[in-house]
């Protein structure tokens, strides 16, 4: 809880429930129970209470100031999983998969879960990407083999090497070709944190990529507007990432974009992936994020729209809530 942000998705998401009138929990991985309550899961939990003219600030302290009360997690209508594993993978290994785990329990019993908590298991990482389609996906390969990605550099060309499990820019690397001569740097950089993923440069790259928003398969939309913008490199980075200092910019959604969609959107259904962001280059998907997919404050910023409404309704409708 304390280390949530008010911009960001999660708070929004919040927000909006709470605007609605749901009663909205907030939960860390780390504050479940199970074996002296009848077998149910309970959860330390904080009320977050929606109040009329409330800003994104004003919701989340007064969240945060709350104490935490003790609720059953059987008794809830949805559960939202949302949790950034990278950041644990250091601190907390045990997080994530702790809270795919109480998701699957869960979901077992009745509760709707979102995103799907066996999907988001092979969702955090890269790998997951590999399972779509060949024609909107990047040529790549994923190794701890230093020789096979100098191989693979020197049949593409110029690639992005990066971890297999990764966020926010760190540790992603542009390779000319096989002569560069930080490879084995970069390789041995790159492996450090596991698997490498080595990936064909997509044309265009260079001017960022596109981040868009797909609900239950389909681009979300809200008021006219799509949810998606794109992502574009500050100076000389190639890494549009915006914690990186990339920069939004409106985005108009065409035909190549809705080829790409129309492409995912069974797979996607059929892993019951409700909410995600694909990062899209020309007509190539270089990275699906499924754990907490971010970027919905600058959609407000640049079209004053709330996207998350239209969240909220999915939701309502999945589990047939009337209020």
């Amino acid at each position: 809880m304390t280390t949530e942000i008010d911009e960001y998705a999660t708070t929004r998401l919040a927000r909006a429930a709470g605007r609605k009138g749901h009663d909205v929990w907030y939960v860390g991985v780390g504050d479940v129970e199970l074996g002296e309550s009848d077998g149910r899961l309970i959860a330390r939990a904080h009320a977050a209470v929606f109040h009329e003219g409330d800003t994104l600030d004003a919701f989340l302290t007064a969240t945060k100031a709350r104490r935490p009360e003790r609720i059953v997690l059987d008794d809830l209508d949805v559960l939202y999983l949302r949790n950034e594993s990278i950041d644990d993978l250091q601190q907390r290994p045990w997080a994530s998969p702790f809270g795919a785990v109480f998701g699957q329990m869960l979901q077992a019993r009745g509760v709707t879960v979102v995103n799907d908590p066996m999907t988001l298991l092979r969702a955090t990482s890269k790998l997951y990407l590999e399972e779509f389609p060949e024609q909107i996906r990047p040529r790549s390969l994923v190794t701890r083999d230093p020789e096979a990605i100098e191989k693979f550099v020197a049949a593409v060309g110029r690639c992005v090497i990066k971890p297999l499990y990764g966020a926010k820019g760190r540790n992603v690397f542009m390779v000319g070709d096989v002569t560069e001569q930080n490879l084995t740097q970069i390789t041995e950089a790159v492996l450090q944190d596991g698997y490498a993923l080595a990936q064909e440069f997509v044309p265009g790259g260079e001017d960022g990529d596109a981040r868009i928003f797909l609900l239950d398969g389909e681009l979300l939309e809200q008021d006219g507007k799509a949810a998606a913008f794109r992502r574009v490199p500050a100076g000389t980075d190639p890494r549009a990432n915006i914690s990186k200092g990339g920069q939004p910019a409106p985005l108009e959604i065409g035909d190549v974009e809705r080829g790409v969609i129309a492409a995912m959107t069974p797979k996607l259904l059929a892993d019951g992936m409700f909410l995600v962001g694909i990062d899209v280059i020309g007509g190539k998907v270089v990275e699906i994020n499924a754990e907490s997919p971010g970027g919905l404050q600058s959609l407000e910023w640049m079209y004053g729209t709330d996207m998350c409404a239209p969240v909220i309704e999915a939701l309502e409708n999945r589990v047939g809530l009337k209020l």
